[in-house]
Formats: C-alpha cells, structure tokens, sequence
C-alpha cells in the first residue's frame, strides 16, 4: 500500500507502525477468505468460484484464530467472497477480538443492516473497507445487480453513524478511472474518512477484463488526480487517510514527482518508502482461503504453501524450507528478472506485484508490466544477459505456468 495521504501530506495513521518501521513485514496482516460463498459475482473478483467448496467448520476456524493469536497476526481481515455470508461470522469475529487480534471486514456492504451494525459497533471491529467502484451506474455494473450501490452506500452510513472507522475500495479500470474525482467528492459529502484505490490484477475474474486495466499513462494520470483530490479533501478541512494498492510504483511516482515540486517531505517520503520496502507478498501480507489454504497473498491463489489442517498456520509461514516459494520470496530482489533486475528502485518497491508478472510473462520472477515507469526514472535498468536457475520445491506450490499468458494493452 502506498499512503498518499502519509507521504505527500505528511499526516500521522493508525497503520504507520505496521507500514514504516525497520522490519515491518516480520508478522502478516492476514487477509482470510472464510468463504467462498458471496451474494454478487463481481467482474473483478480476484477469489471467483464455481461448485461445492470445502469450507474449514466452526471449530477448525476457532482452532486458526488460536494460533494467530498465539503467532501475534497484527491484523485479522476477514474477506470472502462476502464474509457476511458465512453463518459463524460473528462468533469468529467475537472470538478473535477476545483473543487480543486487530479485526477488520473487507466486504461488499450489502448485508450490512442495522442490526449488523449495531454488532461491529458493539464488537470493537477497527475498520470495515467496502467496496465502490464509481458512479452508481458503473459500480452497478461492476457488481452485476441493480442496487448494489445503494445498499453499499447505505452500510457505510450506518457504520459511520455508530462511529465505526469505515473507507472505500475502489478497483480502478479503463471504466471508472474517470470517476475519481466523484469518488472524492462522495467522500467529502458522507464524511469517509479512508480510500485504498486498488489496481487490477489479473488473477479470478480479473484476468477476463485484463484488457480493461489502465494504461500506463493513465495510471500516472490517475495518481496526479488522486494527489490532487486529496489536497482538495485537506483544503475543505476534512483530511482523508489515502492509499494506492497493488502498484508499487506510485510510491516511486509520487516520490519523483514530489522532487520535481521541491515538495518538503521528498526526502523523508523516500526514507518511508525505503522502511516500507515495497511489495510484501509472502511476507507482510499472506491469505487464508476458506479451506484452509495458505497462499502468499489473497490474489496468487495459484500457489499454494500449505494448509492450516495438515500444519498450523505459525508454522507454514514462521518455518518455510530453504527451497519453498515463500523463503524464496523473501528474497525476490535476487531473483527478479526484466527491467526490475537493475532497477535503482528495486529496494523501495520490491519488484511490483508477482502474481500480475506471473499472469503476462509465464514466469513467476518475470516483470510486471504494469510499472509505468520510464527507463531515465530507472535509470540504471538493464536486462539481465543470465537469469538465476531456480529450484522450487513442487510440494510447495502448484506448478508454475498455470495461467494463460495474456497482456492488457500498455
């Protein structure tokens, strides 16, 4: 995640001790998938599924909430599909505050009712991300049903009514990238206090509209707005928590931009970037999905590194063998190939996102070409004349080269 709001504006957050602090991605914030089940189909849906899914029981749940507990997981997400959807929710959730983790609901909104809320209110739940991709019509249109934004929208009035800390999500595309400034302004006018603005990954349902993700000049355009509507929001006395995901490049944008400006905070922005380190797949960041799957993070669903029914959680992601695609991204700066090899940028963004590398180029190391970038911002970027042979244990993951090798236009 790339705090806009942190870097350029200069503002103190809740997550600043996770974010920029020497060994930040020590302990994941874990993102668990507890259902598979979600009342939407949405059309960028990165954990899409089909058929009868295992689902981890009650007590098998309760038996994972034990261990990040005892593993001291800084943050709980509970995600899904919807998580509102699984019956038990609100015993699990209950049952993690009680154990002393940080919860937090990832969720589309619509389930939310007064009752509901009144629930997350009396739990103590930390923040609630629900999603809106637009304008009525276009998040509509995302969702797959008529309505859907207003019951969103709705939610998020009845939490921020209760005083619960509640934000927007918002995946950007071709489709709504010219919202943004709406985006804001809804913001302004409902009193949101957070907004993480994701980019596509092409992982789910997102690799069928990989076509409509942003260009690289849209990309850098959309950062100049959202840098620009985030003034606004300060301006008009409401200073809003900002944040990219999914594209650590903004954070390099944003930097060399703010050089550009003579803008006070450039230097320490870089020094944050660098504690930040860049992407955390595998690292700072690790998934759970609804059968117990282990996964580097919530969208690389094709690699698997264990399951919590065969070995507790603590143990996949606290003891991984040498060879295992989690102790080998805990080194991805060795072995990052393309223009990240030499990219003097490398250590403040850690080689972009793997799983969208991954998804265009066949190879897990392989560049992600969505890094708009250009080579004089890189300026010493080379192309590696030999790449590393690397082994990974088989028994880690899936085998590699299992997504369809595709690439948005750039």
């Amino acid at each position: 995640m790339i705090g806009i709001s942190k870097l350029y504006f200069g503002t103190i957050e809740e997550s600043d001790k996770l974010r920029y602090r020497k060994g930040a991605h020590q302990k994941p914030i874990v993102v668990w998938n507890c259902t598979p089940f979600c009342n939407l189909a949405c059309s960028h849906c990165y954990a899409a599924c089909a058929g009868e899914q295992k689902v981890l029981s009650t007590e098998q749940a309760l038996a994972v909430i034990d261990d990040l507990a005892e593993f001291q997981a800084p943050v709980l997400l509970f995600s899904g599909g919807e998580p509102f959807c699984r019956p038990d929710i609100r015993r699990l959730a209950a049952y993690a505050k009680s154990k002393g983790l940080r919860v937090t609901f990832s969720t589309n909104g619509t389930l939310i009712d007064d009752d509901c809320a009144d629930w997350i209110r009396d739990l103590g739940v930390a923040y609630v991300g629900i999603s809106i991709d637009g304008t009525e019509a276009v998040h509509d249109a995302f969702r797959r049903r008529a309505g859907a934004y207003r019951e969103s929208l709705a939610a998020i009035r009845r939490l921020r009514d209760r005083d619960v800390k509640v934000g927007l999500r918002v995946t950007m595309t071709r489709d709504n990238v010219a919202a943004i400034p709406e985006i804001f302004a809804l913001m302004r006018s409902e009193r949101i206090p957070r907004i993480c603005l994701y980019h596509l990954v092409y992982t789910g349902r997102g690799k069928e509209i990989a076509e409509t993700d942003l260009t690289h000049a849209q990309a850098r355009d959309a950062l100049d707005t959202i840098v620009e509507e985030t003034r606004k929001s300060f301006e008009a006395g409401f200073p809003v928590e900002v944040l990219t995901v999914d594209n650590h490049c903004d954070g390099i944008a944003l930097y060399l931009k703010m050089k550009a400006e003579n803008h006070p905070n450039a230097e320490k922005a870089r020094e944050l970037l660098t504690l930040n380190g860049g992407n955390s797949s595998g690292q700072g960041i690790a998934c759970i999905s609804w059968d117990g799957t282990v996964y580097p993070d919530q969208f690389w669903r094709n690699h698997p590194v264990g399951n919590v029914l065969d070995k507790p959680f603590s143990k996949i992601w606290g003891e991984p063998p040498p060879d295992s695609l989690l102790a080998l991204m805990r080194r991805k700066k060795e072995f990052v190939k393309g223009r990240c090899r030499g990219c003097r940028w490398l250590g403040l963004c850690g080689g972009n996102f793997r799983a969208r590398g991954e998804a265009v180029t066949g190879d897990i190391w392989g560049e992600d070409p969505t890094c708009y970038l250009t080579d004089d911002e890189i300026s010493d970027f080379r192309f590696q004349i030999s790449e590393p042979n690397l082994r990974i244990n088989s028994q880690a993951h899936n085998p590699l080269n299992t997504i369809p090798r595709f690439a948005p236009s750039l």
